[in-house]
């Protein structure tokens, strides 16, 4: 028997006062759905989500979520009034004694529950946004950029969890390597239109160049057709004009379809340039470190850059990333160690931050404005690589259009203030690139031109990201920046640095332990377990008083005897935690009563 979809859309149209969003839209999301929602910035991805989301109200059609369907979405801007920590946020939706439910997500997405709201940063309250979804796990998640602001282990935890979920999702991400993983089926909004395909991600881009090339040969035929019509028009319509109305009526109608296309939005046309060659040493920093407050974040580390080199820098939130980068770009010092820079260097620096653009002016004033872009005496002109081009026509590089020329910096969306930012940069001679989580926002095509462009260039690039598949794409060497002050260098991009930490742990786990004991892991203690064993069941208490503490507050929560009745989806829910729970404990329970048996023998 067929499932009833999920949420169906049906007819949908919607306008912000200009062209239409979407016109005549229709889709159905089905239970167990995986979709990737793909389409360039600008073309109503977001819009769409919050649309179903019931967040936007179309001018016309219907959304309609089956009985008993909780749609949840992931809010990209939340709001915390009323609540004091993010933890407060989080569980606000979940019913009393569901708390634990927030506990395990924040330990994967690694934020503090009780972390305040008033200090939090933007990234820990999208965490927080996302914390807070996954929790209540809806029948129907739409997931907008859940990857922002995490890192690469907690992306890979997200990933995981989604994996494993029984839940339908709808998910807008610019991380290739995710989207891969995790999706089944695509919708790609273009012009408008929304198409689908029951295929995952990886086959996208094989199917949209397919649909384009197949709108090209269409068009090509049109356009043909016309002419042909249009010289039978001017050649033969005197003699047969009464008999031939009919035919020049329809030539009419080809050239009105003709003007009616809609023309596909073009890819940005950026161009990134090096300058006059950097000297062949570009940075060399031997033996430097860096504390905070006592925390060690970097211990007597040294490396060499040489020109043309393009480097990775990788590693958990708050490990010291930006620091490092920072200290080797001479915007912060060492406290012990030294760093040379090398001659000719002309530095372009794209900052996580966006700190370079500034809100509250337009996008004309923040190009017309910038010191160094300024053409002397022009207001309509900035300097681009040496020559003055008109503010209008440079920012249509960027797929801008005229009407957002005079619009605040502020009503961009992230990736259109991702590349605002890129075509300040862009505009300058640089030979040293620095770009601190460039690719957050932007659209697939935008990233495979940067891929490209970065590829391409000659200079050097120090690079920030926590996008496996850019990376790997991109970093000749990557810095992996694993916690407790340690930097360690590795040739190739992130696939290469994972392989490489892989083989050095399995040889260098067995070598340590001897060295240290003598004896191999699996080589009996005085007590009869082995090194692997004895440290499990040191382990062991704590795993089972934390599964008792989540099977207690599971306990609390179905005692109340209203619940399976006024709450039945709620009851189950806790009902299956339960027995999941219960089932893991009594496993630990086992593993440690026959260790301690082999203990004691």
């Amino acid at each position: 028997m067929a499932r009833a979809p999920l949420l169906q859309l049906s007819d949908i149209s919607l306008t912000f006062g200009g062209d239409p969003v979407f016109d005549g839209l229709s889709l159905v999301v089905q239970p167990g759905d995986r979709v990737a929602l793909v389409g360039r910035n600008g073309s109503g991805k977001s819009t769409l989500m919050k649309v179903m989301a019931g967040l936007v109200e179309a001018d016309s059609g219907s959304v309609v979520a089956s009985p008993g369907v909780k749609v949840g979405y992931m809010e990209q801007d939340p709001d915390f009034k009323g609540f004091t920590t993010l933890g407060e946020y989080a569980s606000s939706g979940l019913s009393p004694g569901q708390d634990y439910l927030v506990e395990r997500v924040a330990e994967g997405l690694k934020f503090n529950p009780e972390g305040l709201i008033t200090t939090a940063s933007g990234g820990e309250r999208r965490r927080a946004a996302l914390a807070k979804l996954l929790a209540e796990a809806p029948e129907l998640m739409l997931l907008d950029e859940p990857t922002n602001h995490l890192d690469i282990e907690a992306i890979g935890w997200l990933e995981s969890q989604l994996k494993t979920t029984r839940t339908g999702y709808v998910l807008i991400s610019h991380d290739r390597a995710f989207l891969n993983a995790l999706t089944r089926a695509t919708l790609w909004i273009d012009r408008g239109a929304v198409r689908r395909q029951e295929k995952g991600f990886a086959e996208f881009e094989a199917w949209r160049d397919k649909t384009w090339e197949e709108e090209d040969d269409a068009r090509h035929k049109l356009k043909r057709k016309i002419k042909a019509e249009a010289r039978w028009a001017v050649e033969g319509i005197s003699a047969r004009r009464k008999r031939n109305q009919g035919r020049v009526r329809a030539l009419r109608e080809l050239q009105a379809g003709q003007a009616a296309q809609i023309k596909r939005q073009g890819t940005a046309e950026m161009v990134l340039e090096s300058g006059r060659k950097s000297g062949k040493k570009v940075i060399e920093a031997i033996d430097i470190a860096k504390s905070f407050d006592g925390k060690e974040i970097l211990s007597k580390f040294s490396l060499k850059v040489q020109r043309g080199d393009c480097i990775g820098f990788v590693g958990p939130n708050g490990v010291g990333k930006t620091t490092l980068l920072n200290m080797l770009i001479g915007e912060m010092e060492p406290d012990s160690g030294t760093i040379t820079r090398g001659t000719n260097l002309e530095m372009a620096l794209f900052d996580q931050n966006r700190a370079q653009l500034d809100p509250n002016v337009s996008l004309w004033e923040s190009m017309t404005g910038d010191v160094d872009l300024r053409v002397s005496g022009k207001a309509d002109q900035v300097m681009v690589r040496g020559a003055p081009r008109h503010v209008v026509g440079y920012l249509k590089d960027f797929l801008f259009d005229e009407a957002q020329m005079r619009a605040p910096v502020r009503s961009l969306s992230g990736g259109e203030k991702a590349r605002l930012l890129l075509a300040k940069i862009m505009a300058r001679e640089s030979n040293l690139l620095v770009l601190d989580e460039p690719t957050n926002d932007l659209d697939v095509e935008t990233l495979d031109l940067l891929q490209e462009l970065l590829t391409d260039y000659e200079g050097t690039v120090l690079l920030v990201s926590h996008d496996r598949d850019f990376l790997d794409r991109v970093a000749r060497t990557t810095i992996a920046m694993e916690g407790d002050g340690k930097a360690t260098v590795y040739a190739g991009g992130w696939s290469d640095y994972r392989s490489q930490r892989a083989e050095t742990a399995e040889t260098a786990a067995p070598a340590k332990k001897k060295q240290a004991t003598g004896k191999p892991d699996n080589a009996p203690t005085e007590d009869g377990l082995s090194f692997v064993e004895k440290h499990r069941l040191e382990a062991l208490p704590a795993v089972m008083e934390r599964l008792e503490a989540e099977i207690a507050k599971l306990v609390e929560f179905m005692s109340d005897p209203d619940m399976f009745t006024n709450e039945p989806v709620k009851f189950q829910k806790a009902t299956d935690a339960l027995i999941e729970r219960q089932s893991v404990l009594d496993a630990a329970e086992e593993e440690w009563m026959a260790l301690e048996e082999k203990a004691a023998d």
